[in-house]
């Protein structure tokens, strides 16, 4: 129970990377509200569920009464959800483009913005984003632009909450092993050579998994005391230049 009394907010805790972190921060001690779009797979999940839309800001306010008054202040924010497709630059319609920008985007900075002054003097605001931001991936094109707006937030963010020292850094996973790979609506051929696509350009030549993320964001949030408006790669080296 390395960090009995903390609190917590995971957003996108119920499925993948998400609910990793949840169960790694409560097997630590760690009391946690999680979101998602319904509560119905958070059960298992020994945290309080809260039925959460991040695109729509009136539910983005009642998280914020609900967190405010359970919990009164938290010790870290995680800002994890996200949405993404494989599609085509050349196939991408507007309802694509909008629905991305505003989950990842728009869902990110007001659930930042809102819930920044509940995070105690000292606290930590950890977002994640992707490797996609970096290498340039057909068919994650809108994908990568929302995550690259969320890394120029946690830069800006960084900035106005350091006189709180609050730290605000990124946490940027490449290909990890999650049931949909983190995109949607793809068939499973489809999705099967994504993952094999995976394997073969990264450096370390296997998945991440999601426990691996976890840790990240665990050493990003309570161990990284000094560090602040940084990006910590969780992708086997597949951004960083490294000859596979």
């Amino acid at each position: 129970m390395k960090y009995l009394g903390k609190k917590a907010v995971v957003t996108g805790g119920t499925h993948g990377m998400g609910r990793a972190t949840v169960e790694m921060l409560v097997d630590n001690g760690v009391e946690v509200v999680l979101t998602g779009r319904t509560t119905k797979q958070a059960e298992g999940l020994k945290a309080h569920a809260f039925a959460s839309d991040a695109t729509n800001l009136n539910d983005i306010a009642d998280l914020r009464t609900e967190v405010a008054q359970r919990f009164q202040d938290i010790d870290l924010l995680f800002v994890n959800v996200g949405f993404s497709t494989l599609t085509p630059f050349d196939e991408a319609t507007e309802a694509d483009y909008d629905r991305t920008f505003d989950v990842n985007t728009k869902g990110a900075f007001f659930t930042a913005q809102h819930l920044a002054p509940l995070v105690k003097d000292g606290g930590s605001i950890v977002f994640t984003t992707s490797v996609a931001t970096v290498l340039g991936s057909p068919g994650l094109s809108v994908y990568a632009g929302a995550k690259a707006a969320v890394r120029a937030f946690a830069r800006g963010l960084a900035a106005e909450l350091a006189p709180r020292n609050v730290r605000v850094n990124v946490v940027s996973p490449g290909f990890i092993d999650t049931p949909s790979m983190g995109v949607t609506g793809v068939p499973e051929e489809v999705l099967q050579q994504f993952k094999e696509e995976g394997d073969r350009i990264t450096p370390l030549k296997r998945h991440g998994s999601m426990d691996e993320v976890a840790s990240a964001v665990l050493f990003l949030a309570f161990e990284a005391t000094f560090t602040t408006g940084a990006e910590l790669a969780v992708d086997g080296g597949l951004g960083q230049g490294i000859s596979a």
